[in-house]
């Protein structure tokens, strides 16, 4: 149960902090900037990485919990329980910036600026590379696990700051949906479900051919 609040908790924060800068940014009229809420998606991952990893490995992401069960490094029976608290975390953090920002149309919905197609194939590759990083500190050495919490937030924050215009730079299902759903715009959410778990998928027979 510890595990399942941790990741309640940590996928709140996460898209309570980075989607929560969005709906800032658009409430200021650009304070934030794009560069800002790049910066804010990096360190609050890293943030929860450092504060929760030793509890529930900081998930955080069903597409890294998938990832993480198709390389063996994951029991099968807490796939679900995983998912479900993330779905959890992520849906309260949208609710309470529903709540705080009540006119805010998007709430900091992943939204393609060109064609689906395009985001879809960009998500994918984001998604690959960040499970390629995330596979391979989370499951290194000591001495790269004592860094897994920079590298992987800083993958998000670089990956958010070239792509986020043009994709949004999910990199994470529930982190797409949840938004996506109290604001009632769903039109693209497919997107967004399908592109980051298949790029989490991708990345697991990469990093065993890497590592054989």
């Amino acid at each position: 149960m510890k595990r399942y609040i941790a990741e309640v908790l940590g996928t709140f924060a996460v898209v309570f902090c980075g989607t929560g800068a969005i709906v800032i940014n658009q409430q200021t009229n650009g304070l934030i900037t794009h560069v800002g809420i790049a910066i804010t998606f990096g360190l609050i991952v890293m943030a929860m990485i450092y504060a929760l990893g030793n509890i529930s490995g900081a998930h955080l992401n069903p597409a890294v919990t998938i990832a993480f069960y198709l390389a063996k490094k994951f029991e099968a029976k807490q796939v679900i329980p995983y998912i479900l608290s993330q779905m959890a975390g992520a849906f309260l953090a949208s609710v309470v910036l529903k709540y705080l920002f009540p006119t805010n149309e998007f709430l900091g919905a992943t939204i393609p600026s060109g064609t689906a197609l395009q985001s879809f194939i960009l998500e994918v590759i984001l998604t690959f590379f960040l499970m390629l990083v995330i596979i391979n500190v989370a499951t290194g050495s000591k001495e790269q696990g004592m860094f897994a919490g920079l590298a992987i937030g800083s993958t998000v924050l670089l990956e958010a700051l070239f792509a986020g215009p043009i994709c949004g730079a999910s990199m994470n299902p529930v982190r797409s949906l949840a938004p996506a759903v109290v604001s009632g715009h769903t039109e693209q959410v497919w997107v967004y479900l399908t592109a980051t778990i298949l790029g989490a998928a991708l990345a697991v027979p990469v990093w065993k051919f890497l590592n054989q």
